[in-house]
């Protein structure tokens, strides 16, 4: 039985949804969003201010397809009213970064720097430290994407924690060796 597939969209004012075949359209005050994913045997029911996504049957794959397609419309109607935010952090003796016009231009301890270009959708800020990357968008699967791309530049080693890391991520660091006297 799926818990979240059966819970109700609640469509905020100024939010529009169509359904059209398999494409879902979110029109919203920050933006719209169009999915092409509809998988067959689920239905989306609108009914005033409330959504709601059915299945045909109460098999185990439905009921799973089910929860999916309500996680992604709820997804979808967060974005484009609030929209999301995924932060990351680099640490490490001359990393930085650095934005100029689409591109985050990236120091990482390589012979070259790092020119990462941003997908359209998603804009990026970097603090006066240089040491901080905020990344926002309305896709909250593009941005979760273009965070985990810019994370596998160089992703922090467990010797000394340097790389980039998102803010809330706890690196577990390995002892070094023992030294020979």
């Amino acid at each position: 039985m799926s818990r979240i597939g059966k819970k109700i969209i609640p469509v905020p004012d100024k939010v529009s949804i169509a359904v059209k075949d398999s494409k879902v359209t979110v029109k919203g005050p920050k933006g719209t969003l169009e999915k092409d994913f509809l998988p067959s045997g689920i239905t989306i029911k609108q009914e005033g201010k409330i959504v709601q996504v059915e299945t045909a049957s109460q098999e185990r794959t439905d009921r799973a397809k089910q929860g999916m397609v309500r996680a992604i419309v709820n997804n979808m109607v967060t974005g484009v009213t609030k929209g999301f935010v995924r932060e990351l952090e680099i640490n490490g003796v001359g990393y930085r970064a650095e934005l100029t016009g689409k591109n985050l231009t990236l120091a990482l301890g390589f012979s070259h720097p790092v020119i990462f270009p941003l997908p359209d959708g998603i804009t990026a800020a970097v603090d006066a430290k240089q040491t901080r990357i905020t990344l926002s968008g309305i896709d909250k699967a593009l941005l979760g994407q273009t965070a985990a791309n810019l994370r596998g530049k160089k992703p922090p080693e467990p010797y000394k924690s340097k790389g980039v890391k998102y803010v809330e991520e706890r690196i577990r660091t390995k002892e070094g060796k023992a030294g020979a006297s």
